[in-house]
């Protein structure tokens, strides 16, 4: 059982809010601050819930459920993705926001952290359905979002062409040219250099800096990546391009395992649109299996709450690096910690995205726009610092590094809430 204070009391089947909650608690305790100081952090201070009406080809109007959270703007304007999901709930979309702003504190950028979803299967909509709901969507947000309010980018199955549609949908709105309201947008449309790539780039940054650490060469290193989408597709690409040797590669359907390694350009070539490969092949392995081979460096890149209580004792990795979104939970992150695996936590290793998006909003404003080398080294300098600073807290204080990175987080966000005087 697990208290933080006489309002929440919860099991450790935790849902992504409440763990949220407890890890933002425990940074703030480290801190000095006292519950006032929480209960103010603790949820979003704005969620707007919205349904849009959406003509569909056959000819009928759908309602779609839709969110935007804003965690906190104490900082600068809210910035955060937006997800299409039909499993997104208003409590995922809370947590979410509120994981930006610990991203953005981390890698010390001036926003505090948004995030929006529409309980939607955008796989079985078409192109024309899926630019009506994109479009209704900011119509319906348009009051509460801006350049210098909060600025939506591309998550969960959501790409750069949703971003163009929202975009235009924003200008016609507003009435003028607004390229800063979105990042991650076609290049066309002012977009940035690199930002496809940005947010497994920072994870690969992470993981080289983490094998420094431990003393591993990355050239020979024996990796496993659970999850072959944008994040595990490009980590698995990035890290076979570094030398290391990928022995296993995993999707929703299983895994495949060879351990003199995978061939990872031919399988990058021949996977779905949604990262899906091991339909191709027989004998493919369960992904709880894959899970606990022995291995350099873990990379679980696909869904929260593969590592648990239940199998975190079996993991042969000396280092994890969360490419997904709570992959590991609170009680598994402790114990891996007291094995001495080295656990790079989501909040740090998927803060590229974030910091590309901050770089491309920084182009937008000044109409100077840099090339991919420019863009790669200040995302490398940011990830480099910013990982440096958790681990040696972490090393100090002799804490987690997912409490070090969430101390990191918060601390500038406490601070400005005291210097605004909300607290």
């Amino acid at each position: 059982m697990v208290t933080i204070d006489e309002d929440i009391e919860v099991k450790e089947d935790l849902n992504l809010l409440t763990s949220t909650k407890i890890v933002i608690h425990d940074a703030l305790t480290k801190l000095g601050y006292q519950q006032d100081m929480f209960h103010l952090l603790e949820e979003p201070l704005k969620t707007l819930i919205v349904r849009i009406p959406v003509r569909m080809d056959d000819g009928s109007t759908k309602l779609f459920k839709g969110f935007r959270a804003q965690h906190s703007d104490a900082v600068g304007p809210t910035m955060g993705g937006i997800r299409f999901h039909p499993k997104v709930t208003e409590d995922e979309v809370k947590a979410l926001s509120m994981w930006m702003s610990i991203k953005c504190g981390i890698c010390d950028l001036p926003f505090g952290g948004g995030k929006g979803g529409i309980i939607c299967n955008p796989r079985t909509m078409s192109f024309g359905e899926l630019e009506r709901l994109s479009r209704g969507y900011v119509r319906a947000v348009s009051q509460i979002v801006g350049p210098t309010k909060d600025i939506p980018s591309p998550e969960l199955y959501t790409n750069s062409q949703i971003m163009g549609w929202m975009l235009d949908e924003y200008s016609r709105l507003r009435q003028n040219d607004s390229p800063g309201f979105i990042t991650g947008k076609p290049l066309a449309l002012g977009g940035s250099e690199g930002w496809e790539t940005a947010g497994a780039k920072g994870m690969t940054i992470c993981i080289e800096e983490a094998a420094k650490k431990r003393g591993i060469s990355l050239k020979g290193a024996r990796v496993i990546v659970q999850g072959f989408g944008n994040a595990g597709g490009f980590v698995a690409k990035f890290l076979h391009e570094s030398g290391a040797i990928i022995i296993g590669i995993s999707d929703v359907y299983g895994a495949l395992y060879e351990p003199d390694g995978l061939p990872i350009n031919y399988l990058l070539d021949r996977r779905d649109s949604f990262g899906t490969i091991t339909t191709l092949f027989d004998g493919v392995m369960p992904n709880e299996e894959l899970l606990t081979k022995e291995c350099d460096i873990l990379v679980p890149a696909a869904i929260a709450n593969q590592i648990t209580a239940e199998n975190a004792y079996n993991i042969k990795a000396k280092i994890v690096v969360e490419a997904a979104s709570g992959p590991t939970t609170l009680e598994a992150t402790n114990i891996l910690t007291e094995r001495d695996i080295l656990l790079v936590p989501d909040v740090l290793a998927g803060a590229g995205s974030v910091t590309v998006s901050y770089l491309e909003w920084v182009q937008n404003n000044q109409g100077l726009y840099w090339d991919e080398e420019e863009i790669e080294e200040k995302l490398r300098e940011k990830m480099i610092q910013s990982f440096n600073r958790i681990y040696e807290l972490a090393q100090s204080r002799n804490i987690n590094m997912r409490l070090a990175a969430y101390m990191v987080g918060v601390k500038k966000l406490a601070e400005a809430c005291l210097y605004r005087g909300w607290v």
